[in-house]
């Protein structure tokens, strides 16, 4: 038997030679949708309240912490310059990249349980995007009035008062998205200096492109692009199927409720009729125009503004809210009350996730608190390998770097062993300020034929005079000739 599927028929349209003739380089249509602008609905409810909260408090965060100080000087700065990213009391250095590392770690295993757990509530209250397209239609509908003055205006010819309103807007988008650029800037500029800088217009280069690229950024993201970064964009709506399941909490249709649709009328019977009246409002209320009777969909963010929009309409029909709700499949499905509910989201899968998170954390944790605030880098100076000096003793010379990781004065005493007769021809005294990198040389003498020829290994002891316990012990090799 053949396998090979039928090759389906084509019908052959009368007018394709004046079609043709018409498009002459044989395109008869888009290969893509024409992009159609969304306005987006206002609605009140639970979730729309607790989205803006989770927006007031991010950008109140990200706005403010550049301006909070520490031990006089910025709380949480990431200081490029210096090469020191400073976290209120904790000063991390370059050498520190390995506490990076486990943030990220941390912050993208979090995310992925928390995922597994709420499905997509991260895009829809805290990532970036959400926020500032939230802020910026905000604004739009402070200027131009909600959705259907919004939809008037688009479509009237540009005039005077349309010219008007959209600078007036695009003027707010724009100095939002030049302070956003400012504010990031401030995070690895000291903000201080960098105020003094836009009072005089004098930034550095590098200032004033982040500031641009940016705020250019925001601007073009969150006032025009909108929903295409989470439709096309953004990675993280592909890969989110890998993380859910049918226990996973979603924003989801009750369509064994719901179905048929139809308008109510007070006269007719409306037995025959689910409880979904296609007043299409959750469409009209949803960021990224999907319809969330079609199930769920990767280009859905779990906002939870069409679950506000279908409550309300429930409310004027005088029907059981819960027709658009945030539940998992298994629970729509099997009609789980809230206790069932509970005791599916903690089901093993999360129970191990949250079990290698904790312990990551932990483990992270543990390190930050018994991480030893001092440093020190021993380099022996190759230029000269060893040399005979007064007294027959045989000489090497060092590089010492000792840096202070707190923010703290400190000296620290320096001592030297791992050869008979080895010591220091040095000060043996090391004074460093508060998160300063104190280089010093030192010379090391041993007495001439205490050792044979070639490398030896030695030690250096880098202590505290305040803290015996804030110490370090560093190896390196002596050269006798």
């Amino acid at each position: 038997m053949n396998d090979t599927p039928p090759i389906e028929s084509v019908s052959i349209d009368a007018n394709a030679n004046a079609n043709a003739d018409a498009h002459p380089a044989g395109v008869f249509g888009s290969l893509y949708e024409k992009h159609k602008t969304i306005h987006i609905r206002s609605v009140k409810g639970w979730w729309t309240t607790w989205r803006w909260v989770l927006v007031c408090a991010t950008q109140l965060l990200f706005y403010g912490l550049p301006w909070v100080e520490w031990h006089e000087r910025q709380a949480v700065l990431l200081h490029l310059v210096e090469r020191k990213f400073y976290f209120f009391g904790l000063i991390l250095w370059p050498q520190d990249v390995f506490y990076l590392t486990v943030l990220l770690i941390i912050s993208a295993y979090s995310l992925f349980l928390f995922t597994a757990v709420g499905g997509r509530l991260f895009c829809g209250y805290a990532c970036p995007q959400t926020v500032y397209t939230e802020i910026f239609v905000w604004i739009e509908k402070l200027i131009e009035g909600d959705r259907p003055a919004r939809v008037k205006l688009d479509r009237v010819a540009m005039n005077g008062r349309k010219f008007a309103l959209k600078l007036a807007k695009h003027t707010l988008w724009a100095l939002l998205a030049l302070w956003t650029g400012f504010t990031l800037v401030g995070y690895f500029t000291p903000v201080q200096e960098l105020l003094a800088e836009a009072k005089t217009f004098r930034f550095g280069g590098w200032e004033i492109f982040w500031i641009l690229f940016y705020g250019g950024f925001t601007y073009l993201m969150a006032g025009f692009m909108r929903e295409q970064v989470c439709k096309y964009m953004c990675p993280y709506a592909r890969f989110q199927s890998a993380m859910f399941d049918s226990d996973t909490l979603i924003m989801t249709y009750d369509a064994e409720r719901g179905e048929p649709r139809g308008l109510r009328r007070k006269e007719a019977d409306n037995s025959a009729l689910g409880d979904c009246v296609d007043c299409s409002i959750c469409v009209q209320v949803c960021p990224t125009g999907i319809d969330i009777r079609k199930g769920l969909q990767y280009e859905c963010i779990g906002c939870g503004a069409c679950i506000d929009a279908c409550d309300t309409v429930m409310d004027k029909l005088k029907l059981p809210r819960g027709l658009v709700c945030y539940t998992s499949e298994n629970a729509l499905a099997g009609k789980y009350g809230r206790s069932d509910l509970l005791s599916h989201i903690v089901r093993p899968r999360i129970i191990a996730y949250a079990c290698i998170l904790a312990l990551i954390i932990t483990a992270a944790g543990w390190s930050l608190v018994t991480r030893v605030p001092l440093r020190a880098d021993v380099v022996r100076d190759r230029g000269i390998l060893s040399r005979p000096v007064e007294g027959n003793k045989i000489e090497n010379l060092y590089i010492l770097n000792v840096m202070n990781m707190s923010e703290t004065p400190r000296s620290f005493e320096v001592s030297v062993t791992g050869l008979e007769g080895i010591a220091l021809a040095t000060e043996s005294r090391v004074n460093a300020k508060a998160a300063e990198n104190r280089e010093a040389l030192v010379k090391v003498r041993v007495p001439a034929g205490s050792a044979s020829t070639g490398a030896h290994q030695i030690f250096f002891d880098v202590v505290a005079t305040d803290d015996p316990r804030i110490a370090v012990h560093e190896k390196t090799t002596f050269m006798m000739p």
